[in-house]
């Protein structure tokens, strides 16, 4: 027998639905990888302000939805949930450039700054579109951002500097990333009305 065919067969009561989901076709997630390419392209050109920078990312996304392909729900929109691991591989590249670009300016300054603690580093240029969507968020879900997201601080940091509990800072970071995600959206989709417009 086949490990799918060992595990249902081991559930007592497999649903419907988790049947389905062991053994779902990944040919509806294979299809909109290859129809989203250029609308994925679009969304990471207009993140980077890069040709090269975005075919990196967009080659990153497909791979990592490829490597998470049994996560995916048959049913699910799929142009969201590879948009959303577009988004997040930006950001993960983001802050990977960030630290380093942080670690050799230090190190240009000084060879043996490695061996000293860091110092908080100034925001790094964001794009128009995500620095207005980033200011259009109400002040404690932007706070979270800027410390968690842009300061790479750790929750517990964050959290004593806000004076909230962890739980406080982690349920404003997931609702303001959700914020930043609907705002970009709806610049894209209107980046794209304007590009068929003209």
């Amino acid at each position: 027998m086949h490990a799918a065919q060992l595990s249902l067969a081991s559930t007592p009561a497999a649903s419907p639905r988790s049947s389905a989901l062991r053994l779902a076709p990944s040919s509806e997630l294979r299809t909109a990888l290859h129809e989203l390419r250029p609308d994925l392209l679009a969304r990471a050109m207009r993140l980077t302000r890069s040709a090269s920078l975005a075919e990196d990312v967009v080659q990153d996304t497909l791979e990592r939805a490829m490597r998470f392909e049994a996560h995916y729900l048959p049913g699910t929109n799929p142009r969201a949930w590879l948009f959303q691991i577009l988004f997040s591989v930006f950001i993960t590249r983001c802050r990977r450039a960030r630290r380093e670009q942080r670690a050799l300016s230090s190190l240009y300054a000084d060879p043996c700054s490695w061996t000293k603690n860091d110092e908080r580093a100034a925001m790094n240029e964001l794009s128009p579109a995500v620095r207005r969507a980033l200011d259009a968020l109400p002040e404690v879900f932007r706070q979270v951002v800027v410390l968690v997201d842009l300061e790479e601080m750790a929750y517990r940091d964050a959290a004593e500097r806000l004076g909230v509990p962890v739980g406080t800072v982690m349920s404003r970071l997931h609702r303001a990333r959700k914020q930043l995600a609907v705002a970009l959206r709806e610049v894209a989709a209107n980046d794209e009305a304007g590009a068929m417009a003209a």
